[in-house]
């Protein structure tokens, strides 16, 4: 109790003791530690850390568990979180309002999503931010995928971010490169570092990633999701008013199968499917320049079509998207003359399309 007493919550002031966020202490004969800890969602994920380490400091304790517990949440209303196709469908997850304020200087927000990895969503969201970017916009590209946040070595940063502002109201600075903002977990972390967490942690990641960097005035903002449709899925469009989201599959029928269900998730929190892009879509031969449809072909076309989304395009399967990745800069602004660089800059033109068109809605 003494050691955790020693830990000071950044905003209140209080020891996580008095505090109440720490309960329920027990040390067994074995030096094993348990206790739970009750985090806020305004409460920084940081203070767990802080807590199972300074545990873990005293002489004899050999292992230190934590039960991290969110408070319980009464019922809520439909309305926010991408609220524009109206009304709810029966059976669907209601999304709460958006916080006031929050990123209320982006004009546009887009999450690239996906309903598995290794289709190259995160190659799909970095080339989106910077033919944006090329375009003239100010972007920023928020990278959600916290077990594997690749974003970093696409863009070539290997740095930390500087934090500023006063104690209490302290902020993050993105890093940039290419013209788009750039916050990652990646960059908190050692190359080899995994991040080992559970669902409420990474929420409490991304609401700081959110909250507490320095965005500042934004035309669009890219969210690279994680894949699947589990917790940061759901506490990103929960906290934030996407305009829509961008589904990345490969042609094969694993993958869009996958990305139906993904395409449901949305669905059911009431955000919208901007569309459809098929990566990996055909290899050209480099001896006859035929095409080689190493994971099927059309796939990803025909559950745009059966979903009655629209089809963004294809993005083939080349040796220039796996280099740019390498070397930190993506596919359209190293080699946007290739065969997935002129693919990869329709794609972006539709996205802009669409949100065209829902600007026009509102106004």
């Amino acid at each position: 109790m003494a050691a955790l007493a020693a830990i000071s919550h950044p905003v209140s002031g209080r020891d996580l003791i008095a505090g109440g966020h720490v309960q329920n202490i027990e040390v067994d004969a074995t030096g094993v530690a348990r206790f739970q800890f009750l985090l806020q969602p305004a409460d920084p994920g940081e203070l767990v850390k802080q807590a199972r380490t300074a545990v873990e400091a005293i002489g004899g304790i050999t292992e230190v568990k934590v039960n991290v517990q969110l408070p319980q949440m009464g019922p809520t209303g439909g309305g926010g979180g991408g609220g524009r196709q109206g009304g709810l469908k029966p059976g669907s997850v209601p999304a709460p309002t958006p916080k006031p304020g929050l990123l209320s200087d982006v004009g546009h927000i887009v999450a690239v999503s996906s309903g598995k990895g290794g289709v190259g969503k995160s190659m799909v969201a970095a080339n989106l931010a910077a033919a944006f970017a090329r375009g003239g916009r100010t972007v920023g590209l928020l990278d959600a995928d916290i077990y594997g946040p690749n974003i970093p070595i696409m863009f070539g940063v290997t740095g930390r971010p500087s934090v500023t502002g006063d104690k209490g109201r302290e902020l993050i600075e993105p890093l940039e490169a290419h013209g788009v903002r750039l916050m990652s977990l990646g960059f908190l972390l050692d190359p080899e570092q995994p991040a080992i967490m559970r669902g409420p942690l990474i929420s409490g990641v991304l609401k700081q990633f959110l909250q507490q960097v320095n965005w500042g005035p934004l035309d669009i903002m890219v969210v690279d999701m994680p894949p699947g449709t589990g917790d940061a899925q759901l506490s990103l469009v929960q906290s934030i008013d996407l305009d829509g989201a961008v589904m990345v599959t490969t042609p094969q029928d694993v993958s869009t199968g996958d990305v139906r269900r993904g395409v449901k998730m949305f669905e059911r929190v009431n955000t919208r499917v901007l569309g459809i892009v098929e990566n990996m879509s055909g290899l050209a031969c480099p001896h006859c320049g035929e095409p080689i449809d190493v994971f099927g072909a059309g796939g990803g076309e025909k559950l745009a079509t059966e979903m009655k989304l629209p089809f963004l395009g294809r993005v083939p399967l080349d040796p220039a998207v796996a280099k740019a990745g390498d070397a930190g800069a993506p596919t359209v602004v190293s080699a946007p003359e290739s065969a997935a660089g002129h693919a990869l800059n329709e794609v972006s033109e539709k996205v802009l399309g669409a949100l065209s068109v829902l600007a026009e809605a509102r106004s």
